[in-house]
């Protein structure tokens, strides 16, 4: 029976590539940084390790015999300490790398995201060859920028490396994104930047964990691939359906994107100068992911890897209804 060790298992990628894994017979050990971790990744049918990604010696031992590691973690957030994302998202996954390269596992699968290529500008089309940005003005993508190409980097030399990018990942067991887009819609404070006509990728969680098998199983030594739900969607269009699954109306209010932009760069200038700790009304990255086209050209995870969305949106809604009713 072969063996994975997973990282951030407690999370929504994580969680859900747990409970694959196990379906598939896979035997799943995944780290855990708290007791409530702990609990969610034995849920998910995985064997608990303690320790976070600063603890090298967790590592090793959940790494240990295991045939594949999933790193799945990440510091996720529009803005806060550097130090913190530099600390979590880029020391930990070389942390993670070191390990499974010192107790010898073959393979290393690494979740990405289309955040690393964003500094700003719309992505239209986009496929692998884009560029990274670690030079990105915004925390989480220069700093997925950097974990990424310390993955690809580390390849060779026994350690295969493979890169899954999904974009916009929801559907079941989703805790984060969805419930906070419905709150601040009964709150009244979601608008629609621009007028949020932009097409966008999506990628359900169903169709995130199967790209991830996949690459596992069939991705180059070296390779990054994105997934996606297939064709993209209208980004006001998608959101307004999520937001219904869940009972509601959604917004109609909008903001102009110019003023958009000139509010998110007042709000964290002011922030760090007051240094503050709570989160800023507004802020670049959350302009970005939520105004601006990303639109993505996944064929080569269907050429080389067989790719193929597993769940159809209307499918992954129609769950989403069901679970909420």
């Amino acid at each position: 029976m072969p063996t994975a060790f997973v990282t951030g298992g407690s999370g929504f990628v994580g969680s859900a590539l747990i409970r694959r894994l196990v379906e598939d017979g896979w035997t799943v050990r995944a780290l855990a940084r708290s007791d409530g971790a702990a609990q969610a990744v034995r849920d998910a049918g995985a064997e608990a390790v303690h320790g976070d990604l600063d603890d090298t010696v967790a590592l090793r031992e959940g790494a240990d015999g295991a045939d594949v590691f999933h790193h799945a973690a990440a510091k996720v957030g529009d803005f806060g300490d550097p130090a913190e994302f530099e600390r979590i998202t880029v020391q930990g996954t070389k942390n993670a790398l070191a390990a499974a390269r010192e107790v010898g596992v073959p393979r290393f699968v690494h979740v990405g995201t289309e955040a690393a290529l964003m500094a700003g500008q719309p992505l239209v089309n986009v496929d692998e060859k884009a560029p990274l940005r670690p030079d990105s003005p915004a925390p989480y993508p220069w700093s997925k920028a950097k974990a990424e190409q310390a993955v690809r980097d580390a390849n060779g030399n026994g350690l295969e490396t493979v890169v899954v990018r999904p974009r916009f990942v929801w559907g079941r067991g989703d805790t984060t994104l969805l419930p906070q887009i419905v709150a601040m819609t009964e709150a009244g404070k979601f608008v629609w930047i621009g007028g949020g006509r932009q097409l966008t990728a999506t990628t359900h969680i169903d169709n995130t964990v199967e790209g991830l098998v996949l690459a596992a199983e069939r991705g180059t030594a070296g390779g990054v691939y994105f997934v996606t739900d297939g064709e993209p969607v209208v980004f006001r269009e998608f959101v307004s359906d999520l937001i219904r699954t869940q009972g509601v109306q959604p917004p109609t209010r909008t903001l102009p994107l110019a003023v958009a932009k000139a509010a998110a760069a007042a709000s964290e200038s002011a922030w760090k100068l007051l240094r503050r700790n709570d989160h800023p009304p507004i802020t670049r990255f959350s302009v970005w992911v939520s105004a601006l086209e990303c639109t993505i050209d996944d064929s080569r995870a269907r050429d080389e890897l067989g790719y193929r969305e597993i769940k159809t949106r209307e499918r992954g809604l129609e769950e989403l209804r069901r679970d909420a009713a």
